[in-house]
């Protein structure tokens, strides 16, 4: 099993008023009409979960935090509470204060009625025991971890997504939503300019609310598929502050597809003889001074982030199911689907799962192709930094490119199914350095759930193969 580098200790820090409550209130009386406030924190599945405030209770929670019950964090992607996790009986559902992220509080253009959305993590302390879960907590320990040793991380996310009818099919099955032209779109028509103009009001608003809250997304793309949309969101030099920005994208989304009738599917595969949908991280290494230790005239890039690939591929399977987290993300694994399969990087290739992106030194990173759309944003940058750090103090060695065709040739393949991908993150020393022993108990109870209540369902699938001839 890979070792870990020596972590640096971590600072724990209250979360007085301050400047934050400042702007909190600033924000409150420049917004009379916003009586609601919505408050979110995200789960180890990547769900936002929370509640609805009145305005009048807003100013207390960033006094003195707000009670959040300890099962917050410890539900299945269904929502149904795992006894396993430790944060239901055992400890009687406690309460557990989460405190606002600065700058989080925004509208939500969206909605029908005023309301407002503030983001929640939970306090390292008086958090437990429901800290321990929090896959936030758990990449800010990672980069923690980066810095102590002079580098410092620069991420982005690169989401896919399909905008879905609100109503089924008439087999049930979900479908592509109608276009503001009144059709369903049919065709693939990848990077298609007429249907980009057929979603025009969706992506109006769309991007109108990303300014309002802030996401800086960018370039939007008619992806591999009727109803396939990406755009891409700008990269950070404060990893948590990208991650943080991807997981209210995904929020912002699915509202603005609500209010259009639509709905917005994250999932890795929904349809199975269409393109599935990934989350691209695109990840590089700075110093101190923001400059980039990736940079290189060599399209091949520097001896860091050779190493860093080379660590990406040793520790991948221990933490696929961070990538791979759900038994659909499996099915978006398929030879010459742009979804890789093996243990392959190369450059300027998208046929690998590690890609280095053509382009001038400066800019010069790599492009994780694994995690499917489903994957939670805080935990998959943990894993892939853990990685990189990983393969430097190592000196990983990831091999020779790949040139042309990834899917051709004698490569070492991925596991592609849920189960082998569970069974070796538990086993995995590894991830239980990278994300802390109790939420890597936690994460394991919480799938190996999810896995044997999947198991059980019996569905349509079963009796079109087996009710007959089995």
């Amino acid at each position: 099993m890979p070792v870990l580098p020596q972590a640096s200790s971590h600072q724990v820090q209250s979360n007085p008023a301050g400047d934050d409550a400042a702007q909190a209130l600033a924000f409150i009386e420049a917004h009379p009409d916003i009586k609601q406030v919505e408050i979110f924190i995200i789960d180890p599945n990547g769900v936002p979960r929370g509640k609805l405030l009145h305005r009048d209770e807003v100013m207390a929670m960033y006094r003195h935090g707000r009670p959040l019950p300890s099962t917050i964090l410890g539900l299945t992607v269904q929502g149904d509470d795992v006894e396993d996790t430790g944060l239901v009986w055992q400890v009687g559902d406690a309460d557990c204060s989460a405190f606002p992220l600065a700058g989080s509080l925004v509208r939500q253009p969206w909605r029908s009625q005023p309301t407002a959305q503030v983001q929640l993590s939970m306090h390292p302390e008086l958090g437990m025991p429901a800290a321990s879960a929090d896959p936030r907590l758990v990449l800010e320990r990672v980069i923690e971890r980066l810095k102590a040793d002079g580098f410092y991380p620069v991420m982005a996310a690169e989401l896919e997504f399909y905008l879905l009818d609100d109503a089924f099919d008439e087999r049930g099955a979900p479908q592509p939503a109608r276009a503001a032209n009144g059709q369903r779109p049919h065709q693939t028509q990848v990077y298609g300019i007429l249907e980009l103009e057929a979603l025009q009001p969706f992506l109006d608003d769309l991007y109108h609310a990303c300014e309002t809250q802030g996401i800086p997304a960018r370039t939007a793309i008619s992806e591999y598929a009727p109803g396939q949309v990406e755009i891409t969101l700008e990269h950070r030099y404060d990893v948590l502050k990208a991650m943080d920005e991807a997981v209210r994208y995904k929020r912002l989304v699915k509202g603005v597809a609500a209010k259009h009738g639509m709905r917005a599917c994250f999932m890795a595969k929904p349809f199975g003889h269409l393109a599935g949908s990934g989350m691209h991280m695109h990840v590089s290494l700075a110093d101190k001074d923001g400059n980039n230790l990736f940079a290189s005239d060599d399209p091949h890039g520097t001896a860091l982030l050779s190493h860093s690939i080379g660590g990406m591929m040793a520790t991948l399977e221990d933490a696929q199911l961070l990538f791979c987290p759900n038994a659909n993300s499996f099915r978006r694994f398929q030879s010459a689907s742009y979804a890789p399969i093996a243990k392959t990087w190369g450059v300027n290739n998208r046929t690998v799962s590690f890609r280095v992106p053509g382009g001038p030194a400066p800019s010069r990173h790599i492009e994780h192709r694994l995690c499917g759309a489903d994957a939670n944003p805080y935990l998959a940058a943990a894993a892939i930094l853990a990685a990189c750090h990983f393969g430097i103090k190592q000196q990983s060695n990831p091999g020779s490119a790949i040139v042309g065709n990834g899917y051709e040739g004698e490569h070492e393949t991925l596991p592609t199914d849920w189960l082998t991908a569970l069974e070796r993150f538990k086993a995995s020393g590894w991830m239980k350095e990278v994300l802390g022993e109790d939420f890597h108990r936690i994460y394991s109870a919480i799938k190996t759930a999810e896995y044997q209540e999947f198991m059980a369902e019996v569905g349509s699938q079963d009796w079109r193969w087996y009710l007959t001839h089995a």
